[in-house]
């Protein structure tokens, strides 16, 4: 299935983990990638992060091709890191199905990691699975 031609000249895709929702406009054009209106570099200054969000676009050989306008809400960096990272494969994967699917999927890059943080139970003192001290005597 190819890609519907659209006004707007992106791909549009969506990334979750943990509390941080990633939302992704692909770019098949020369450009600067942002994140919140700041560059990527500047948002996810860590090295190892700026590998980590290449990682679908080395992967597919599209390094220069593309930019994105990412927007993230939520969560922590690592959080926002990897649904940054999974919506842009997404992207990737939207803009060209029958080569990128199956080159991101043996990655594990379209994987989505659906642990997140357990909800707070009533009467157990503030956390999810502490329980309240019984007294001694």
């Amino acid at each position: 299935m190819a890609r519907k031609p659209n006004k707007k000249n992106y791909t549009y895709a969506v990334g979750r983990r943990k509390e941080a929702v990633a939302t992704v406009r692909l770019f098949q054009e020369k450009g600067e990638t942002t994140v919140n209106n700041q560059p990527i570099n500047k948002y996810f200054p860590d090295k190892i992060a700026n590998t980590y969000y290449q990682l679908p676009f080395k992967i597919t050989d599209n390094l220069d091709k593309f930019w994105a306008k990412i927007t993230v809400v939520g969560g922590g960096r690592q959080g926002q890191l990897q649904a940054v990272t999974l919506a842009l494969a997404r992207a990737l994967e939207k803009f060209n199905p029958p080569i990128y699917r199956s080159i991101l999927k043996k990655a594990g890059l379209l994987t989505v990691d659906a642990r997140t943080r357990e909800r707070r139970k009533a009467g157990l003192g503030g956390k999810a699975r502490r329980k309240k001290q019984s007294p001694k005597r």
